[in-house]
């Protein structure tokens, strides 16, 4: 009965969401439109049947968004926080396992290339052409665990012509992020370009019980550079090369005690699962860490990585190679937010990533492309706790190799069956492999200092060896119609999505009667969890009722199974990480977005969303402890919302430019709102939430004639509302928030 309310609904509405942003001048078309890859093959926004947003670069400088994080107002039904990370929710889907053994549900893209680790997601937000998020499930042409959808990073491209330019922005918490690119052609069939970015702040955190010698200070310290060259011999082959070098530094503390945020917290009480008391503290008062740090926390990471596109067209076939290896060192060290223990973490990663594509269009009604795809990741870490298990103890997971591997092939064909009206059909089949070795541990010491200096190593014990291998295969399908009408597109699609299952901590036991040398004690639905998939069903509509009023929306149903969620628990000797599978949830939603323009000097920007993703069928069970003998009991999650997915949100934005002489002043106002959301502790299943909030950012810019340079000074978040981002209690109890109240100036110049 839902499905065919939906149908009807769709039927009547089909809507589907974008945003429309401005790109680089000599690409735009005239009425403001912005060229897209998200079929893998360039096309129109406006004309492009997916849900999706593309952001211009000029856009992101002009609204001073230097990371992922700061996407969220732009992009409907979008959630980028930092954990172990980048984690990624799009419309309420997401992965919590952010280990080397977990993989994200949404896929993260720099130039087309899979980024598996989340770790890695951040320093790629330098001189970019745009940024398109495509919402909902791509199991056709992108595939890989895009469950939730596709973040996909376009870097700017060398240009046949001498350019430069510079950028820089600096504010409060000694905030400084600077860019500076040179374009250099060589010749009319060869450029080069050259980004370099510094990006550095203070900690958001307040040193409340300071130790000396010990700083939070700086949060964040990256360096990174970038060198791309494009060879273009004739107008039917081009090849892009580019070369990336990062330096990520600073110190990871970015959490305080939950009890900061909130009271009455009813962990203990497991099957009330009753809400906290949000205190709702003065700001200065929430972000103070109240617990002296033992010793300096760091990080210090390495990023570095080639990739290479090759296009060459022989009239209406184009193919295309798309091939990656990158390269990732970890080494950071922090104290929990309680004080109690500190953890190490070192490792090493690398993966490679190679795709062929065969495209054939031109004017004909026919449009379609096959292809092939590889991935592969191996990685080597070493994680501990110390003191966790006791004095002089280092309780860790040392795991060298964890192997995933992805083979795919995969094809679509649209084909015009009337004037103007197109059907879409894609199919796609993902074979996963992945396997680890390793051992979890407790290591001891005849001394770890209160600065967790270590002293002499005297026995490692083995508490259980962690050796897993599985494979998972699955074939995933688009159909879609679409048809442009005198007003703009108007489309419909049913898409399914996977993302592959994996292990935990552990090894199988072995079929009774055969020996046990690693002393395995897992059964196999204990050790492996399944894939999750996903079904969607979407319609929407892009209209243009003229030059001054664009409209689009989107209504969607999923149907989600296997739905993979991670918690901690003791099945180790100590604290694991579990990976489960829920049985099912449900997600709903409409989004709608407005531009409207009355005159040229003046923009309103409008956008409502409705979300309803929730829990279908779970019920997780733990061990009562609080009675003897101990009693199995479980919690039922179903009808509870799934994390970081409010109800409502919206965002109302206005731009006003204001000439002077032949250059101009232009102002920004923005306010984005969102409903209480949850941020579940699944470890403990205590329930937090997040009040509804409001986040509002004004700027003022001075561009000079034929945009030569420019100067603005913006702050951001006036209503410094902590926004927590995530929330946990007990042993690892710590609430981290969003970007309090920020302000400062930005400039550039470009020639």
């Amino acid at each position: 009965m839902r499905k065919l309310q939906f149908a009807c609904l769709a039927s009547a509405l089909s809507l589907a969401a974008t945003s429309v942003y401005a790109q680089d001048a000599s690409e735009a078309p005239a009425d403001g439109d912005i060229v897209v890859t998200a079929n893998r093959t360039s096309s129109l926004l406006s004309k492009t049947p997916i849900a999706m947003t593309a952001v211009g670069g000029d856009d992101l400088i002009a609204s001073g968004i230097t990371n992922p994080t700061q996407l969220e107002e732009s992009v409907p039904n979008l959630s980028i926080v930092r954990g172990n990370g980048l984690q990624i929710t799009i419309r309420g889907v997401t992965s919590t396992d952010g280990t080397e053994k977990g993989d994200p549900s949404a896929a993260f893209m720099v130039n087309g290339v899979y980024l598996a680790r989340p770790q890695a997601q951040e320093v790629s937000f330098f001189d970019i052409e745009r940024v398109e998020v495509l919402r909902g499930p791509q199991g056709t042409l992108y595939g890989r665990n895009s469950t939730a959808g596709v973040v996909n990073i376009l870097t700017v491209q060398p240009k046949f012509e001498f350019g430069a330019r510079a950028d820089v922005s600096y504010g409060n918490f000694n905030a400084l992020n600077g860019t500076a690119v040179v374009n250099i052609p060589a010749g009319e069939t060869i450029a080069f370009r050259v980004a370099a970015n510094i990006d550095q702040r203070d900690s958001y955190l307040i040193d409340g019980a300071p130790n000396d010698g010990v700083t939070l200070n700086k949060f964040k310290d990256n360096k990174s550079v970038r060198l791309s060259a494009l060879f273009k011999p004739t107008p039917d082959l081009s090849l892009l090369l580019v070369g990336d070098y990062s330096k990520v530094k600073g110190n990871p503390t970015n959490g305080v005690p939950t009890t900061q945020f909130y009271s009455n917290i009813t962990s203990g009480g497991r099957q009330n699962f009753s809400a906290p008391t949000y205190l709702g503290a003065d700001p200065d008062v929430a972000r103070t860490l109240s617990r002296t740090q033992a010793q300096q926390a760091f990080r210090d990471n390495e990023e570095k990585g080639v990739m290479g596109e090759l296009n060459y067209t022989m009239g209406n076939v184009t193919l295309t190679y798309l091939g990656s290896y990158r390269e990732s060192e970890r080494r950071e060290f922090s104290n929990a937010a309680n004080g109690a223990f500190s953890a190490d973490f070192a490792g090493s990663y690398w993966q490679t990533s190679q795709e062929v594509r065969l495209a054939y269009g031109g004017d004909g009604p026919l449009q379609a492309q096959v292809g092939g795809y590889y991935f592969k990741e191996k990685s080597g870490i070493a994680f501990f706790l110390n003191n966790l298990l006791g004095p002089n103890t280092r309780f860790g997971f040392p795991q060298d190799p964890t192997i995933a591997e992805n083979k795919s092939v995969f094809g679509q064909a649209t084909y015009e069956i009337a004037p103007d009206l197109k059907i879409t059909g894609g199919v796609r089949y993902s074979h996963d492999l992945k396997s680890r070795v390793g051992n979890t541990v407790v290591d001891f010491y005849d001394r770890i200092g209160t600065s967790y200096s270590i002293g002499n190593f005297i026995r490692r014990q083995i508490n259980q060896n962690n050796d897993a291998k599985r494979t998972f295969s699955r074939v995933t399908w688009r159909a879609g119609v679409d048809y442009d009408t005198s007003l703009g597109l108007i489309f419909a699609s049913v898409s399914t999505g996977y993302k592959a299952g994996g292990f935990n901590d552990g090894c199988e036991t072995p079929p009774a009667g055969q020996p046990n040398p690693q002393n395995c004690q897992l059964p196999a639905n204990a050790l492996y969890y399944d894939p999750e998939t996903l079904t969607a069903y979407e319609a929407g509509f892009k209209f243009r009722f003229s030059p001054a009023f664009r409209l689009n929306g989107t209504i969607f149903h999923y149907d989600y199974a296997g739905l993979q969620l991670s918690q901690l628990s003791d099945i180790c000797g100590g604290p694991c990480q579990v990976t489960t599978n829920a049985a099912k949830a449900k997600v709903d939603g409409v989004e709608l977005d407005a531009q409207i323009q009355p005159s040229d000097r003046f923009t309103v920007r409008l956008a409502l969303n409705w979300l309803d993703a929730r829990y279908d069928e779970y019920a997780p069970a733990y061990n009562d402890t609080s009675v003897t003998p101990n009693v199995r009991r479980s919690v039922n999650f179903a009808g509870r919302a799934l994390n970081r997915s409010p109800k409502w949100s919206w965002v109302a934005g206005a731009n006003y430019v204001l000439p002077v002489g032949e250059g101009r002043i232009v102002f920004d106002a923005q306010t984005a709102a969102r409903s209480r959301y949850e941020v579940t502790d699944l470890a403990n299943f205590a329930y937090f939430y997040q009040p509804a909030a409001t986040k509002t950012d004004v700027s003022v810019t001075y561009n000079a004639p034929q945009d030569r340079f420019y100067f603005a000074a913006f702050a951001e978040n006036l209503e410094n509302n902590l926004v927590v981002t995530g929330a946990t209690t007990g042993l690892f109890g710590a609430v981290t928030f969003a970007d309090p109240r920020i302000y400062g100036v930005r400039a550039g110049v470009k020639f």
